[in-house]
C-alpha cells in the first residue's frame, strides 16, 4: 500500500535517524498487529473500527519505509511491552490493552518530528480519540462490579496493614499481632458486608414504595366520573393535563375527549405491577461480594505472620506485599479512568504507606508511655 504522503528517501540519513525511524516503525508493527488482533476477538461495528485504524497504522508504516529505505531491513522488533500487549490482545482481547493503546496514541510524537506528516500527526490524534471512546464503553461495562472489587480490596489492604502497623510497633508478640490482624479482617468484612445488605435492601425498598401499583386498575370503576381523582394521579406522575384526562377517561372506556390522542400513553407501567429491580442485584449477593473483597486485601498483611515470620521481619515482608499490592490496586485503577498506572501505582502507595506510618508512630507512642 503506497503511503499517504511520504518524504523523499534521505540519501545519507544520520545514525540517530536511522534509529528514531526504526523505533517509529516498530512502534507502527506493533499497533497494527494489536487492533487487527482486537478486531478479531470483536464483531460488528467496533471490530470494523479497528480494522481500519489498523489500515491507518501500516500507512505510517509504509512512510517510515520510504524514509529508511534498505536500513528497514531486517525488519524491527517491537518492544517487550509492546509485544506483551500484542499477546495480550490476541488471548484477551480486554479493555486493559485499549486503555494501554490509548496512552501510547496519546504519547505519539508525530506533532514535533519534522519527519513525520502533519497527516501522519493528526491520524494519531484521532486514533487516540477513537480509542478512547471505544474504551469507554469497556469502562463502562467493568467499572461497577470491577471497581468495587478493586476498591473493596484496597480499602481491606489498607486498613488492616495500618492496624498491623500500629499494634506492632506497641512492641506487642507476634501472635497478639496475628490475632488484632484477623481481628481486624473480619470485624472490617462483616462491617463492609452488612453496610453493603442495608445499602442494597434499603434502596430496594424505597423504589418498592415510590413504584406505582394497580389501583387505578382495582378501582377506576367506582369513581365518580364526574369528580374525576384519577386525573390527578397521573398529573402527580408527571404527565400534562391533557395527557392525564386522556389516560383517565381511556380507563372509563372512554376515548372522546378535547385532547390530543397521539399524547398517548407513556407512563404505562402502572398496570403492570411491581417489577424486580434486576440493575440493584441481591442483597445478599453485594454483601457477599464486600466481605469477599475485603477479606482479600486484609488478607495480605498477615501473611507473614501466618508464615511464622515475627518481629521486625515480619513487618518488613508485610509492608513489601502490601507496597505490590497498593501499585498493583492503583495501576488497574489507572487503567480503568485513562490515567497513568505508575502514578496512580504511586499515589495508592503513598497514601496506603501514609496510614501505615501514622498509625506505627501512634504505637510507637503508646509503647514509649506505657513502658
Amino acid at each position: 500500500m503506497p503511503p499517504s504522503a511520504p518524504h523523499q528517501p534521505i540519501q545519507q540519513p544520520h545514525r540517530a535517524q536511522i534509529r528514531r525511524w526504526r523505533r517509529y516503525l516498530a512502534e507502527e508493527i506493533s499497533e497494527a498487529r494489536i487492533y487487527a488482533a482486537l478486531a478479531e476477538r470483536t464483531e460488528g461495528e467496533e471490530a470494523e473500527i479497528l480494522r481500519k485504524v489498523a489500515q491507518a497504522e501500516l500507512r505510517h508504516q509504509n512512510h517510515w519505509r520510504s524514509l529508511l529505505g534498505q536500513h528497514a531491513y531486517p525488519e524491527p522488533r517491537p518492544s517487550v511491552s509492546a509485544r506483551f500487549l500484542e499477546l495480550l490482545a490476541k488471548n484477551f482481547g480486554s479493555v486493559f490493552v485499549l486503555a494501554l493503546a490509548q496512552r501510547a496514541e496519546g504519547r505519539s510524537p508525530y506533532a514535533e518530528d519534522p519527519d513525520a506528516t502533519e497527516a501522519m500527526a493528526a491520524d494519531e490524534a484521532i486514533h487516540e480519540e477513537i480509542i478512547r471512546a471505544l474504551s469507554t464503553q469497556g469502562r463502562e461495562k467493568l467499572s461497577g462490579n470491577f471497581r468495587a472489587a478493586v476498591f473493596g480490596a484496597n480499602d481491606g489492604l489498607v486498613s488492616n496493614a495500618a492496624l498491623i502497623m500500629g499494634v506492632g510497633a506497641t512492641g506487642a508478640s507476634s501472635s497478639m499481632v496475628l490475632f488484632s490482624g484477623v481481628a481486624g479482617l473480619l470485624a472490617g468484612a462483616l462491617s463492609m458486608a452488612a453496610g453493603e445488605f442495608v445499602s442494597v435492601r434499603s434502596q430496594r425498598e424505597l423504589l418498592d414504595a415510590s413504584r406505582p401499583t394497580q389501583v387505578t386498575l382495582d378501582v377506576a370503576q367506582d369513581l365518580d366520573i364526574h369528580q374525576n381523582e384519577l386525573e390527578l394521579i397521573y398529573k402527580a406522575r408527571g404527565m400534562s393535563e391533557e395527557a392525564a384526562r386522556h389516560r383517565a377517561m381511556e380507563r372509563f372506556g372512554y376515548f372522546t375527549c378535547d385532547c390530543d390522542p397521539s399524547l398517548s400513553f407513556q407512563l404505562g407501567a402502572e398496570d403492570e405491577g411491581p417489577k424486580p429491580h434486576n440493575a440493584l442485584g441481591s442483597d445478599v449477593g453485594a454483601a457477599a461480594s464486600s466481605f469477599s473483597f475485603f477479606a482479600s486485601g486484609a488478607l495480605i498483611p498477615l501473611l507473614p505472620y501466618l508464615l511464622g515470620l515475627s518481629g521486625p521481619l515480619a513487618i518488613v515482608v508485610s509492608m513489601a506485599l502490601v507496597g505490590f499490592a497498593l501499585i498493583i490496586t492503583g495501576g488497574v485503577v489507572g487503567l480503568l479512568s485513562g490515567a497513568s498506572p505508575l502514578k496512580r501505582g504511586a499515589r495508592q502507595l503513598a497514601i496506603g504507606y501514609g496510614a501505615a506510618l501514622l498509625t506505627f508512630l501512634l504505637g510507637v507512642l503508646f509503647n514509649t508511655t506505657v513502658s
